[in-house]
């Protein structure tokens, strides 16, 4: 299968992989054959990136961190959490110990699929359309997150808390008008404040729930601090900011950049890497973002790719020590013409080949329709 952006597709493709909304209910199913309409309806959902049938990459298997079974359920108690603790009458005294332990229960179902993993890698994950994107990121924040205490050796009880303060660290958004924080054009300044006061509606949402560690509403409260005190809500700097806080906050801004959104298309990984390491040493820790590069899968598996040798192939594996190289099958030469005899390229071997490129245009890619 190939991962193809859905501006690329052509009527005749299949769907290799279903297509969910956050709901959990299959939007398009897989083998489905993309028309005109099909194609127009995904991209007005926001639905930037589609694994395609293809036969000379039919052997690849796109893995997962977590199960869909998994991500649909645990969206679902996301969402459920968020509503009872947000929406339900705040009196004096009131608390809401079922939700924390409902949200240990989807962290402990997070940290068996991960801790079954031989190494836990960061994948692309956004795939779906923007409904709840709240909840979708929260989850996706929390992975990433756990994925790194893992990295750093953290225990389990470590590990839970720093998952339950990525899993609720937006919690405060849900107190925030939708329509602001989808609006497409620019924030006013008034508008602005409103939204980064998200991170003291979830301090105070938070800070008395049993079952939820207290830390875990410092991560809500300072997860968009940043090291040079340009951050929000108290310009803390620094020691001053939790370490889960820090993580997360590099978590979040990751996901934010990969993420479908309403007003923007996302970031493929590599891009949103970029970023991060421009914000090292002022608002990210240099340590931190190597290790977060250090798990990243910066290019999918079945992304097609252009190399310095200007031949054309697609990402078939992963090198989990050299994420940034990974194994290529090739299937155009470098005057773009299809290879009969397609081979494949370790990129952790073959030092000299680097990918330069994603493919952005229909090269090697018309020749997908009707299979």
């Amino acid at each position: 299968m190939r991962l193809l952006p859905t501006k690329m597709c052509k009527p005749g493709m299949k769907l290799a992989k279903k297509i969910y909304t956050e709901d959990g209910l299959v939007l398009l199913g897989q083998g489905v054959e993309l028309t005109e309409r099909l194609i127009g309806r995904l991209i007005q959902c926001c639905v930037w990136f589609v694994y395609v049938e293809d036969p000379r990459t039919a052997d690849i298997e796109i893995p997962e961190m977590i199960r869909d079974e998994t991500r649909i359920r645990a969206v679902a108690e996301i969402r459920s959490a968020f509503r009872e603790m947000v929406n339900a009458p705040k009196r004096k005294g009131v608390t809401y110990p079922n939700v924390g332990k409902q949200l240990r229960g989807v962290m402990n179902m997070i940290l068996d699929e991960l801790g079954n993993r031989h190494e836990a890698m960061i994948m692309l994950m956004n795939m779906g359309t923007v409904d709840h994107y709240l909840y979708q990121h929260s989850l996706n924040v929390c992975i990433y997150s756990t994925i790194l205490g893992m990295a750093e050796g953290y225990s389990n009880d470590e590990l839970m808390v720093l998952g339950l303060g990525a899993l609720l660290h937006d919690i405060g958004k849900a107190q925030i008008s939708p329509q602001l924080l989808t609006k497409p054009g620019a924030l006013t300044e008034q508008e602005f404040a409103e939204i980064k006061r998200h991170t003291e509606y979830g301090f105070q949402i938070l800070k008395d729930e049993p079952n939820i560690p207290l830390i875990a509403a410092h991560c809500a409260f300072q997860h968009h601090e940043r090291l040079d005190g340009s951050g929000y809500p108290r310009g803390i700097k620094g020691n001053e900011i939790h370490e889960y806080a820090k993580w997360i906050g590099i978590a979040d801004s990751y996901d934010a950049m990969t993420s479908t959104r309403s007003y923007r298309d996302p970031m493929l990984p590599h891009m949103a890497i970029e970023q991060l390491y421009i914000g090292t040493g002022t608002l990210y820790e240099q340590r931190m973002v190597q290790v977060f590069r250090d798990k990243v899968v910066l290019y999918p598996i079945g992304l097609t790719v252009k190399l310095s040798t200007g031949e054309l192939g697609v990402v078939v594996d992963i090198n989990g020590a050299y994420a940034h190289r990974p194994v290529v099958r090739i299937l155009n030469d470098a005057d773009g013409w299809p290879l009969v005899e397609p081979y494949e390229v370790d990129l952790s071997k073959q030092l000299t080949t680097m990918i330069i490129g994603i493919a952005q245009d229909e090269s090697g890619i018309s020749a997908l329709a009707g299979h």
